[in-house]
């Protein structure tokens, strides 16, 4: 539904239907990863992505996600791609370094390859924020990437 009269809108477009979406998960707080991928995977089925669509990669760490995002985005076979993970804070000032880091990475690779990069990367302070917020947080990576991609799409279209 458009807002403003007289000037062309993009609409928010979540239909997956042929869209591939790569999607990097961090095996660290594995408990967290499986339910943001869950959740993620879930509503990209929903939006009409089909399973041969998406492909899993896992990596040890959020530190090790932006460089597997970056190896998927240079292939050229993705439309979208998606971070998952969770950084808890603990007592060092490690929780910072990691989620800065992986935070920037993740923004570096999508502009630097023009390739829409959701970014699922919970930054929680107890393990108990990170489980409740899982579900909401892998389900809105799948709805950014959808929206991102087919906007991309359709600014190719209108822009030549």
């Amino acid at each position: 539904m458009a807002r403003y009269d007289n000037i062309l809108e993009l609409e928010p477009n979540l239909d997956g239907g042929e869209l591939r979406i790569g999607i990097v998960m961090s095996r660290f707080n594995i408990n967290v990863s499986e339910g943001l991928l869950g959740a993620c995977t879930a509503e990209l089925l929903k939006q009409g992505v089909q399973e041969s669509g998406m492909l899993l990669v896992t990596v040890p760490g959020a530190l090790e996600i932006p460089l597997a995002l970056q190896k998927m985005a240079l292939t050229d076979q993705f439309d979208a791609l998606v971070a998952l993970g969770s950084v808890i804070r603990g007592d060092t000032f490690h929780f910072e370094v990691v989620s800065n880091q992986s935070a920037s990475g993740v923004a570096t690779v999508q502009l630097d390859t023009g390739v829409p990069v959701a970014n699922g990367i919970l930054t929680t302070d107890t393990d108990d924020q990170a489980l409740a917020r899982m579900s909401q947080k892998g389900t809105e990576a799948a709805q950014a990437a959808l929206e991102m991609a087919n906007l991309l799409r359709e600014l190719d279209e209108v822009t030549q």
